[in-house]
């Protein structure tokens, strides 16, 4: 197994079993082998998709940080709202805390990353990754 890999995120296949008008999704975790924490980046095509669903992480206890990559994104925090945009970090460090994100102009890119004390155990499908290579 590889020590290190590089990768251009466009380079790396997204999980394809979507809805249309789903923002692209870019699997880091899984395609470069990551198993000790949680890491993803949704694009925005059109500028007004879901780029975090509405989820608390009460059942992992991971804590999250959201990036805001590019473009401009709409936080709902416990029902307090927060515009973000480019090169800002948004912590979730409350398991419990409710939380969505909505990309608020198209080409907004956000990297999600999360992890919980002790061994990351991913609480995605593993059939959402079905047909992208895995290191390893």
């Amino acid at each position: 197994m590889a020590r290190w890999l590089i990768r251009e995120i466009d380079a790396i296949p997204t999980v394809a079993d979507g809805e249309p008008g789903d923002p692209i999704w870019f699997p880091l975790q899984h395609a470069l082998g990551i198993d000790t924490f949680g890491v993803n980046v949704f694009a925005a095509v059109r500028g007004d998709e879901t780029l975090v669903e509405e989820h608390d992480e009460r059942g992992s206890g991971q804590q999250e940080l959201y990036l805001v990559l590019t473009g401009r994104a709409l936080f709902e925090l416990d029902g307090e709202q927060a515009e973000v945009g480019a090169r800002t970090a948004v912590a979730v460090t409350d398991p419990s805390v409710r939380r969505s994100a909505r990309a608020l102009e198209a080409g907004t890119s956000v990297l999600v990353v999360g992890a919980a004390a002790g061994p990351f155990v991913s609480t995605w499908d593993a059939t959402h990754f079905d047909g992208i290579p895995r290191p390893g």
